[in-house]
């Protein structure tokens, strides 16, 4: 911590630690208690002080404490309602300003682990209904909204969308577009691709999917992400279990497509699209038909790590090929520039899509020593983001 402030006051580029560093930590086991501890009395010593607040809100939902984590927030934004990351040496490339919008870590892409040590200057503006846009508006070449698809998420992407209406600079992925990506429209806008398998999803009320026939399905909560409340439920008795354990009053259904390979495992993949080009993000292997990169076992298991580094090291001539007409349809539908997908392959050998979201988690943070394939494929991600950007640059 003394270090980065050290940093921070030398060079000017502000005294924020950064989710990208933060998350990092937390994920290769590191102690955030202290980070926190220190950042609670940069917080004490002025009430001012946004950027500790900030870094503060992230250590609390880092550490399970998502409620603490959004009251500090909200004490941030009250105070100031834009922040820069990071710092660019000399004249940056480009200067980008993301639209995001208050919530939990997952409620924005975290664009920030995209453009971490590069030449692009990062700020965020944070923005909602009861938020307006301050003014004046940053200094920017690039503006790109990061807010996420969810039920929450509708007023503010509709906010944002007016905002940006006749914006002087470029804009990446609009708002409307990142509206049309829940589970029931993306599911019909991908319908009969050429090459795409995603069965049509229905959003029901608790009553509809407990009258429900047609088995085996999948159902999850709407405006549920990462496999929170998903299910596959065989029959009815399997329905009225489920509900039992759920609150929720709506939930998107679909068809159960079993996508098991020859060998009896399932096999996940993570692509981005960067202005219409796939790039592999991650591959997971498991014998549960649920697929976390976390719990697949990719960590423990030598064997399916050197099929996931087979699978970027051929991923050109081989899946990007193979589904290339697949990957254009769902680039050209969607129409944003930059987003991802999670997916697999149907037995037919079509792209089974899973999930479509412009604000799926792409990083560098897995340790390079067990995973030394990972850092040159980032790079590759990472490069073309950032020249998906300066592309856009006047």
């Amino acid at each position: 911590m003394r270090a980065h402030e050290e940093t921070a006051e030398t060079t000017g580029c502000g005294a924020r630690i950064g989710l990208a560093a933060l998350a990092k930590a937390a994920f290769r086991g590191g102690n955030l208690a202290p980070v926190g501890a220190e950042l609670l009395k940069r917080a004490a010593r002025d009430e001012d002080d946004a950027d500790a607040l900030m870094d503060l809100s992230v250590v609390m939902q880092l550490l399970g404490h998502r409620s603490s984590g959004l009251s500090l927030q909200a004490q941030a934004l009250g105070i100031r309602q834009v922040y820069r990351q990071g710092c660019v040496k000399g004249r940056p490339a480009a200067r980008l300003l993301v639209i995001a919008c208050p919530g939990d870590l997952a409620e924005n892409n975290a664009i920030e682990f995209l453009v971490e040590g590069s030449d692009i200057e990062m700020e965020t503006m944070y923005v909602a209904p009861d938020l307006p846009a301050p003014d004046p508006i940053p200094e920017h070449d690039v503006a790109m909204v990061a807010i996420c698809e969810s039920g929450r998420n509708g007023p503010v992407l509709g906010h944002a969308a007016r905002m940006l209406e006749g914006w002087a600079k470029p804009v990446l992925c609009p708002a409307g577009r990142i509206a049309a990506l829940g589970r029931d429209e993306v599911s019909r806008l991908l319908d009969g691709a050429p090459g795409v398998a995603m069965p049509v999803a229905e959003r029901v009320s608790r009553r509809a999917l407990a009258e429900m026939g047609g088995f085996p399905r999948i159902a999850r909560p709407v405006g549920s992400h990462k496999g929170q409340g998903l299910a596959r439920l065989e029959d009815g008795a399997g329905v009225a279990k489920y509900l039992a354990g759920r609150k929720e009053s709506e939930f998107y259904v679909a068809p159960y497509v079993d996508y098991r390979s020859a060998d009896g495992q399932f096999r996940k993949y993570r692509v981005v699209l960067i202005d219409g080009r796939p790039y592999a993000c991650h591959m997971a292997v498991s014998r549960d038909w649920i697929v976390h990169y976390i719990s697949a076992g990719m960590a423990e298991s030598a064997e399916k790590r050197a099929e996931e580094a087979r699978f970027f090291e051929r991923f050109e001539e081989d899946f990007a090929a193979r589904h290339g007409e697949a990957l254009r349809a769902v680039a050209e539908r969607v129409g944003l520039e930059y987003f991802g997908i999670d997916c697999g392959e149907t037995r037919d050998g079509e792209l089974l899509v899973f999930e479509v979201d412009s604000a799926m988690t792409v990083h560098a943070m897995d340790p390079p020593e067990l995973y030394p394939y990972k850092p040159a494929q980032m790079e590759r991600v990472f490069g073309a983001f950032r020249k998906m950007v300066l592309a856009r640059v006047d």
